[in-house]
């Protein structure tokens, strides 16, 4: 696992999913225009760690897909992970400023036009997966339910509904871990698990893949709230202190920072020792893993 170049293979992944992004923008049937086209590239080609395609990629490899296959799927999973962005970054969610240092898209834009960029974000990903042809019809249905289900009332928004319900209420630690699993989490494991299901995966390999991120998507959250605690506004792109300010329930809050540290670490260990029966395949995956926590934003 030492030897495995993460560096470059982030890179190297990263650069595929921001062309693959592009050309869905250039080349959407009628292709994206005007007002609100220019606030999704706004937000879409400003830059991040394309974590999510990248486990999806690195998921369908490790089961013996080709990541080619996934590279339509991971993009949709980008589309909607920005979208999440755009509108938590919102007044009336966690009114932030800066996102990858530059302006929020409704400080750039204006708030009308930043949700209807996130609404649009959202639905055009599942436009671009309802279009990828190069999936089996049944495989291609089991991936939409699965992003679907993680990114929609029984995942994603519901932990944004619970974070915002927690504001200045005291959670205790497996509160705190549901809340995170829907917020953070499920679209981690539905990326993972997507691409799984593309590679064909096995029950059980799918099994032992999905514990893999649900690991590393707490583990990811746990090390979100450390970095905004004592994290670099340069380094982050976005101001520290937030979750302060607006009295989030956070694990530094709960456990403080040592402790938050530790149980990341433990998460992570419990990550890649998901991944033994794979072997050599899941190397990019346990890199990954120990990334989320060494990350610095």
């Amino acid at each position: 696992m030492s030897a495995f170049n993460l560096k470059g293979y982030l890179e190297e992944r990263r650069l595929i999913v921001e062309r693959s992004l592009k050309e869905h923008l250039g080349a959407s049937t009628p292709p994206v225009q005007g007002r609100v086209g220019k606030a999704m590239e706004y937000s879409l080609m400003a830059g991040g760690k394309r974590l999510r395609p990248v486990l999806c990629m690195a998921a369908c490899e490790s089961v013996g897909g080709d990541s080619g296959t996934a590279l339509k799927t991971a993009s949709a999973l980008e589309m909607i992970h920005t979208y999440s962005l755009i509108h938590d970054d919102l007044p009336a969610m966690d009114n932030d400023d800066l996102r990858r240092g530059r302006p929020t898209c409704h400080k750039a834009f204006d708030e009308a036009t930043a949700i209807l960029a996130g609404d649009a974000l959202v639905t055009s990903a599942f436009h671009l997966l309802a279009m990828d042809r190069t999936l089996p019809g049944e495989v291609a249905l089991e991936v939409i339910r699965i992003i679907a289900e993680a990114s929609g009332a029984f995942g994603m928004i519901e932990g944004q509904m619970r974070d915002i319900e927690a504001e200045g209420t005291p959670l205790d630690l497996e509160a705190l871990k549901e809340l995170h699993g829907l917020k953070t989490g499920a679209l981690i494991r539905a990326s993972v698990e997507a691409g799984a299901v593309m590679g064909g995966a096995t029950s059980g390999e799918r099994d032992a893949l999905k514990r893999y991120a649900d690991k590393i998507g707490l583990a990811f959250q746990v090390t979100d709230d450390i970095l905004n605690v004592e994290g670099d506004p340069q380094l982050m792109g976005k101001g520290v202190g937030t979750d302060a300010q607006l009295n989030k329930a956070t694990y530094p809050a709960l456990m403080g920072l040592a402790d938050s540290k530790a149980y990341a670490t433990s998460l992570v260990e419990e990550a890649v020792f998901a991944l033994s029966e794979f072997e050599t395949r899941a190397e990019p995956l346990k890199a990954l893993a120990l990334y989320i926590v060494q990350r610095q934003r």
